[in-house]
C-alpha cells in the first residue's frame, strides 16, 4: 500500500471515531447545556488552533512541504484561534462573543475546506512525510474540529430558529389578546344599547 493510499485512508477514517464519540457522548450534552456554555465549549477546542503555525517551522515539517499549503493552513489556524480565544475572553458581553463566535467558525470552516483544496492541486497524499511531526494533525485533530464547526452552526441555527418561534407566538399571543378586547368592547357595546333602548 502506497504513502499517498495510506494518507487518503487516514483522512477518511479520521472522521469515524469523532463522529462515534460526538454522538455517544458529546452531542447529547451540547443539546442539554445552555447555548452559551455550548458555544463556549466548542471555542474552547478552537482555541488551541494557534499551533497551527507549526506548519512553517523547518525541521518540523520537511523541506519540500508545499509553501501554498503550509503558509495558508498556518494563518488560517492562527487567525481561527485567535478569535475563539477573543470570543472566550467576551462570553460575558453578549453582544461582543455572539460576533466572534460566528467569526471564528466562519474562518475556520473556510481554512478547512480551502486547506482540502490546496491538498488536493499540490498532491499532498504523495508528499504526506513532508508533514513530519504534523502528520497527526489533518488526520486526528482537523476532523474534530470539522464536526465542532458542524454542530456549532447548527446550534446557532437553531438559537435564531427559536427566536423566531418565540417571536411568532408573541405576536399570536398579542393578537388573540387584541381580538379578545374587540369581542368585548363589541359585548359590552351591546348592552349599552340594550340598556339605552330599555330606558
Amino acid at each position: 500500500m502506497s504513502p499517498a493510499t495510506i494518507f487518503q485512508i487516514h483522512l477518511v477514517l479520521g472522521y469515524i471515531p469523532w463522529l462515534l464519540c460526538l454522538g455517544a457522548y458529546a452531542w447529547p450534552r451540547l443539546k442539554a447545556m445552555d447555548r452559551v456554555e455550548a458555544q463556549r465549549a466548542i471555542a474552547t477546542l478552537h482555541s488551541f488552533r494557534f499551533f497551527g503555525l507549526v506548519f512553517i517551522i523547518p525541521g518540523v515539517v520537511g523541506p519540500n512541504l508545499p509553501t501554498g499549503f503550509a503558509v495558508f493552513a498556518a494563518y488560517g489556524d492562527f487567525a481561527t484561534g485567535l478569535l475563539a480565544m477573543l470570543a472566550l475572553l467576551t462570553v460575558r458581553i453578549r453582544s461582543v462573543f455572539w460576533p466572534f463566535v460566528v467569526a471564528f467558525n466562519l474562518v475556520g470552516t473556510a481554512d478547512i475546506i480551502i486547506d482540502y483544496y490546496h491538498g488536493t492541486q499540490v498532491g499532498l497524499p504523495t508528499l504526506a512525510g513532508e508533514l513530519g511531526a504534523t502528520y497527526a494533525i489533518p488526520i486526528v485533530y482537523v476532523p474534530a474540529l470539522m464536526i465542532t464547526h458542524v454542530v456549532a452552526f447548527y446550534l446557532l441555527a437553531r438559537r435564531q430558529t427559536q427566536a423566531a418561534r418565540h417571536l411568532a407566538s408573541g405576536a399570536a399571543a398579542v393578537d388573540g389578546i387584541s381580538g379578545s378586547s374587540f369581542d368585548l368592547n363589541k359585548e359590552n357595546s351591546g348592552r349599552v344599547e340594550g340598556w339605552s333602548n330599555a330606558h
